[in-house]
């Protein structure tokens, strides 16, 4: 936006003037001129597409064109203000800027001849996406909504969930030009007030013409933006989001997306499932223990098998071995290049799968996988087990969708290292990875801070899931009141 005068002045034209020169290539902004209480020059000023028609014709238009004659003794915008406007928020401005800003993001401005404040109306009104079940994060047995991208709506339905005063949603902007709207979301008693100072501060810092999406914000308050594990997490599920905030922790509504960050992030919570605490605990903690060997297997099959074949055959039982042998004959590619190969060949399917439309999406999946992996054992080009430990490994990674960064990256560095090193390198770099999962933080919150405590409340909720009786405390993440469930 160009910087014009700071100030309304007392002419209506020149008010005018100033929003017409301030968006003089904006095709979407309405100039609406009518006579307001008998005679008085008026003019409303909103973007077409972005408020309720309707609301500004019934609560704006309508009571305006109606009113008798102003009082003598009084200013037209208070009178206004006072006595005739129906809308739900109505507020005086007297700055250019501010006034701007509020018709950008839906409201209508209202400017009268000889006043030197305007009056923002709160008529927003454009069309969302609508409530419904987030693709990438389905359930069996659970609430069915989502968020959508108006960061408004997304706090209400916070609001409707959490039906308390403890509940804090303040407001701040990001983005020199977008001047995007970001919520700041917690329970006052709960939260942890050292992580909401260092959030703030970090929110303070950010220096960036746009913010469009929220992962702009999550690379630019993460500790390891660079990093393959997630140090700050994202969901589009208000029941999740309600959950952390009971927990003590805090989310970020960023308006434009249904995606909203939740922090401190532990990395027990790649594991744990939205559906968990919706079904029977102990099937619950099943699937987290098979969530987790199926991440350690999506990194480790090809490595281990590497090595086991290329380095350390005594270690395989002899009829295995003798198979294994066998299939390998007349395949022109060492171990390890079948193995990078396959990987890459299976990233490519899953990545194009992905952007393809689903119809066709699923049928490349399934004759990427079957026809060609099929035509390429036969034609020895690869062998039957290396294709299936890959397969698996992939397979074991989409059980972890939270980790998926995490998985490719792993899984071509063991590959690498058990093909150079055997088993020494696998569990040298198994070692590294650990280290350094171990020396994670978000928020100057321990992210392993439940997998390596010695008290055995703090498991109640990490690789089990125990029943609701028995979760009377909340994580360890915030020092304010502990006790979830008395008794």
């Amino acid at each position: 936006m160009k910087q014009l005068e700071e100030f309304f002045v007392s002419t209506l034209r020149d008010n005018i003037s100033l929003f017409k020169a301030l968006f003089d290539k904006d095709g979407i902004i309405r100039f609406r001129k009518f006579n307001v209480c008998g005679g008085i020059e008026a003019c409303l000023i909103y973007f077409d597409g972005m408020v309720n028609v309707e609301l500004v014709n019934e609560s704006v238009m309508r009571p305006l064109v109606l009113a008798k004659r102003l009082p003598a003794d009084e200013n037209a915008a208070e009178y206004v203000y006072k006595n005739l406007l129906y809308s739900g928020e109505v507020k005086l401005v007297g700055e250019v800027k501010t006034a701007a800003s509020s018709i950008l993001y839906g409201d209508t401005l209202l400017l009268i001849e000889g006043c030197k404040t305007g009056l923002i109306i709160n008529t927003k009104g454009w069309r969302t996406r609508g409530i419904s079940e987030p693709e990438n994060e389905r359930v069996l047995e659970g609430p069915r909504e989502g968020f959508d991208e108006a960061a408004m709506f997304c706090a209400a339905m916070l609001r409707r969930r959490l039906k308390t005063p403890d509940f804090c949603a303040e407001m701040t902007m990001v983005g020199r030009r977008t001047e995007t709207l970001v919520f700041i979301c917690y329970l006052k008693s709960l939260v942890n007030r050292d992580v909401l100072r260092e959030l703030k501060s970090r929110l303070k810092k950010i220096d960036i013409d746009a913010v469009l999406d929220s992962n702009y914000i999550t690379e630019l308050i993460s500790e390891r933006p660079s990093s393959f594990f997630k140090t700050v997490g994202t969901t589009e599920r208000p029941d999740v989001v309600c959950a952390q905030l009971l927990e003590g922790r805090i989310a970020l509504i960023v308006d434009g997306t249904p995606m909203v960050i939740t922090l401190p992030y532990l990395f027990s919570e790649n594991f744990q499932s939205d559906e968990d605490y919706y079904i029977n605990h102990s099937l619950a903690t099943a699937g987290r223990l098979l969530r987790m060997l199926c991440f350690f297997l999506s990194f480790s099959a090809p490595a281990v098998f590497i090595a086991l074949t290329t380095f350390h055959f005594e270690f395989l039982p002899s009829a295995f071995a003798l198979t294994v042998a066998g299939s390998r004959e007349g395949v022109p590619f060492s171990t390890l290049t079948e193995a990078l190969a396959l990987t890459v060949v299976f990233e490519i399917l899953r990545e194009t799968g992905i952007r393809m439309p689903q119809s066709v999406g699923h049928a490349l999946s399934i004759v990427g996988g079957l026809v060609v992996g099929q035509a390429a054992v036969e034609a020895r080009i690869i062998s039957a087990p290396m294709l299936i430990i890959v397969a698996l490994s992939g397979i074991c990674g989409l059980t972890v969708p939270r980790l998926k960064t995490a998985v490719f990256f792993m899984r071509f560095i063991m590959i690498l290292a058990a093909g150079f090193f055997g088993l020494y390198g696998y569990i040298f770099m198994l070692l590294a990875f650990l280290i350094y999962i171990l020396g994670m933080s978000s928020f100057g919150v321990d992210s392993t801070v439940s997998l390596i405590s010695s008290e055995n409340r703090r498991f109640k909720d990490v690789f089990r899931r125990t029943v609701w009786r028995n979760m009377k405390t909340r994580p360890e993440i915030q020092n304010n009141d502990k006790v979830r469930k008395n008794g």
